[in-house]
């Protein structure tokens, strides 16, 4: 007789995810993490940590810096990359502005979100980066839902929806031409509530953003937005003091908070849990049309 081996939902999803970071380990010669100090990359580089050990993570970290970053998640990613001493490549959307390379938006509604595309495709094509993993995952975004693990992009740096290949019994094909790369997500299958379960389990440090605190915002478009030096506030907009958390992280123009008592990993679960709304609905740069996202992505957004 012999002991029956079974994994649980997170074992199941945490195995799945270290086969493909070592399959992109395999298959590619310089594969980088597109990391953004949110949870879902936080995770991901776990991952990559645990598929690896007891080796460092062999390949970088990329962060694509809009300037109009939440200090606090610059501090946590200048930490976690020091704690594991590996290289972090840092793509820089001012730079690009400076450069001609991309427009500043002006306006009540100005982001630099969409800027990000060129600086993240002059960034990967400067280090020759030909895999890209990051953590979206298919349950975020419509436009993500049509992600495969391997998302091939042709030599400009562009998707193709209806151009993916067949990953029947989780067979990945990277084969690419020259100029082509692939953009990787690991954690497709997995689950706001699975990231944050997996995050509790693994007692992963977290910017403090995603915990309750009190942060100045105005309550626009359904959502509460920080307040900054880059807020225009429109007519009859007035800045309140609100107690509140994150429950997704960006460019801190675009990035909308929900007020909330969840101080710990706990309180969040339990609020996730019972909550019915995306939280890619706190970005306000999807609410600008049905197929924003789809758009940007299909440009080269991550």
């Amino acid at each position: 007789m012999y002991n029956k081996y079974y994994l649980n939902h997170l074992q199941e999803l945490e195995s799945e995810a270290i086969y493909v970071i070592r399959e992109v380990a395999a298959q590619f010669d310089r594969p980088a993490i597109l990391f953004s100090g949110g949870k879902d990359s936080i995770v991901v580089t776990h991952l990559a940590r645990k598929a690896f050990f007891p080796a460092r993570i062999p390949m970088p970290l990329i962060h694509i810096d809009t300037g109009h970053n939440f200090s606090e998640t610059i501090e946590f990613r200048d930490k976690l990359v020091a704690e594991l001493g590996i290289q972090l490549i840092v793509g820089s959307v001012q730079e690009a502005i400076d450069k001609g390379r991309a427009v500043e938006e002006r306006g009540i509604n100005a982001s630099r979100n969409e800027l990000q595309i060129v600086s993240l495709l002059d960034t990967i094509e400067a280090h020759k980066i030909d895999a890209a993993m990051g953590g979206a995952r298919r349950d975020e975004e419509k436009a993500r839902a049509k992600e495969r693990f391997f998302s091939h992009r042709d030599e400009f740096g562009q998707w193709d929806p209806k151009n993916q290949r067949p990953e029947l019994w989780n067979i990945f094909n990277g084969r690419k031409r020259m100029g082509e790369h692939f953009r990787v997500f690991p954690i497709s299958n997995w689950t706001e509530m699975d990231v944050w379960n997996y995050i509790l389990q693994e007692n992963l440090p977290i910017p403090s953003l995603y915990f309750a605190h009190h942060r100045e915002a105005i309550f626009r478009d359904g959502t509460w937005l920080p307040n900054s030096e880059f807020l225009v506030l429109r007519e009859g907009e007035k800045i309140e003091m609100k107690y509140m958390r994150f429950r997704t992280l960006g460019d801190i123009t675009i990035t909308g908070g929900i007020e909330s008592e969840a101080d710990s990993l706990e309180k969040i679960v339990m609020e996730v849990s019972a909550t019915r709304s995306t939280e890619r609905g706190m970005r306000s740069d999807d609410k600008r049309s049905d197929t924003s996202m789809e758009d940007r992505k299909k440009q080269g957004y991550f």
